[in-house]
């Protein structure tokens, strides 16, 4: 059987996002990753008999944030359900969750895709819930089990199966991944398990219009690919999911259906770049599902809402949106000035503040961003004030230094938090228009290099390489304060290169 054309992949995506409070979900342990295993326990979180669960309003109201970011309705009564199941590192054989009742529902979230367009994404629900610990696979004789994890405030997003392919799946992510920090409420780090996808996958074969319409056609099998923590993982298996089912359909025609294999647990190898089978697929009556006794359940007032919403601000694809119009800066600049708020905020202040836009983002995107990356922080995390920034920028328009001495003094500024005028005034990076003290730097330049001279006035292919290197002699013989501009221009009137 050839391989059928009239299959489209019908994709639904489960995102699990730890939140960033300073305690579990329903205990007063720390919530912080890296400790030693099973230092952050207590009876509550590993399930001793008659300890009490005590709810973490923050974890709440950060999940009322990210549900009203995705427009979703907080309901005014939702409660918490005991999900029963058996595994290792869940000590009390239940989690606590929400199963008919979730704290937000319906929402929806446009994710950009190529060519300028954008594309709705239904959100089902976003629900609370605590995390469990972790199989520690170490041991070459056994699995050691990690409880500090379990009880950590767990934030499950749920969408539709609105997504339509790979490239929809990755903007939708990615889209999340840069929402739940820009609200603050995770760090997001997938190398911790901050943030793990499940992608539920199957393919329509039948009539694109008309999916859903079982008299146009049939589902595949629903595979749940389980703990994706990487956006890599996620794009490897979203693809190897669809091209298996793509060879099963030329294999087995309608026989590889929803309605014959239903739904299937898999998990992902890294190792093999492929997916294997790991269970059949648990409905909800498998998870004997009933309210949670020891709590109360929780009700959202208008006022509650209200608090919330007014955290949310802009949100990162509207900034975006701004910046391109605004500041008219490119795709890829304003996407690396929206992937935090505060970044994005430093920058907006500068700019308020009386500087440049662009100038403020080549300041920020390159010295700043260098600086960020050594520490392993924000932009806006490495001690740069809106003022100082502005400071800079505006003495880089008015020609009072140049580039090279504005990284010079940005580095300067970072580490003592002195003004740009001031650092430029001590380390004498201030602009030199003398002519006559460039032109010394310039005798001295072309004394030094007869090569790079005599290649300049031969002309010829070597001719432009030979003239930047001596121009960056004589901006090394300045220390940077020499204007570019005149140090070209003097090596013209001496060379005729």
């Amino acid at each position: 059987m050839t391989k059928p054309d009239n299959t489209q992949p019908v994709i639904g995506l489960e995102i699990h996002v730890e939140l960033a409070t300073e305690t579990k979900m329903f205990c007063r342990c720390a919530n912080r990753f890296g400790d030693p295993p099973n230092t952050h326990t207590c009876p509550v979180c590993i399930g001793m008999p008659g300890s009490l669960p005590v709810m973490n309003k923050k974890a709440v109201e950060y999940s009322m944030k990210v549900g009203m970011a995705l427009n979703c309705t907080v309901p005014e009564f939702t409660k918490w359900d005991r999900k029963s199941y058996y595994y290792p590192d869940l000590p009390k054989n239940y989690q606590i969750s929400q199963y008919d009742l979730p704290l937000t529902i319906d929402g929806h979230l446009d994710i950009p895709l190529t060519g300028g367009q954008t594309k709705r994404i239904g959100i089902t629900r976003a629900h609370l819930e605590e995390d469990a610990g972790k199989n520690v696979h170490d041991f070459p004789a056994h699995t050691g089990v990690d409880l500090n994890r379990a009880g950590v405030p767990l934030l499950e997003i749920v969408t539709e199966p609105h997504l339509r392919s790979v490239e929809e799946v990755m903007s939708f992510a990615r889209a999340m991944h840069r929402l739940v920090r820009w609200l603050g409420v995770s760090q997001a780090n997938m190398e911790m398990g901050q943030m793990r996808f499940e992608p539920n996958i199957s393919l329509w074969v039948g009539d694109p219009e008309k999916v859903f319409d079982e008299s146009a056609g049939y589902f595949t099998p629903i595979f749940e690919v389980k703990n994706l923590n990487s956006f890599r993982s996620l794009e490897r298996t979203c693809q190897w999911v669809i091209d298996y089912h793509q060879a099963r359909i030329a294999e087995k025609g309608r026989g590889w259906s929803l309605a014959d294999v239903g739904k299937q647990n898999w998990g992902f190898r890294d190792d093999l770049n492929a997916c294997e089978f790991q269970r059949g697929k648990e409905e909800a009556h498998d998870y004997r599902y009933f309210p949670e006794p020891d709590l109360a359940p929780v009700v959202v007032d208008d006022a509650w809402r209200e608090r919330i919403a007014k955290q949310i601000g802009e949100l990162p694809i509207a900034r975006k949106a701004r910046y391109l119009d605004k500041y008219k800066i490119s795709e890829k600049e304003a996407d690396a000035l929206t992937l935090d708020s505060p970044t994005g905020d430093l920058l907006d202040a500068a700019v308020a503040a009386g500087a440049e836009a662009k100038r403020c983002v080549n300041l920020m995107l390159g010295k700043g961003a260098s600086i960020a990356n050594e520490r392993g922080c924000r932009i806006a995390e490495i001690r740069i004030t809106p003022e100082q920034l502005a400071e800079l920028a505006k003495m880089l328009a008015g020609g009072k230094v140049n580039a090279t001495a504005a990284d010079k003094i940005f580095a300067k500024m970072v580490e003592t938090g002195d003004t740009p005028g001031k650092i430029a005034e001590a380390e004498g990076l201030l602009a030199i228009f003398d002519a006559g003290k460039i032109g010394e730097w310039v005798d001295q330049a072309i004394a030094k290099n007869p090569q790079a001279v005599e290649d300049v006035r031969a002309g010829g292919k070597k001719q432009k390489k030979a003239f930047g290197f001596l121009t960056g002699q004589v901006m090394q013989l300045s220390g940077g304060a020499a204007t570019p501009a005149q140090v070209q221009k003097l090596l013209h009137e001496k060379l005729g290169g």
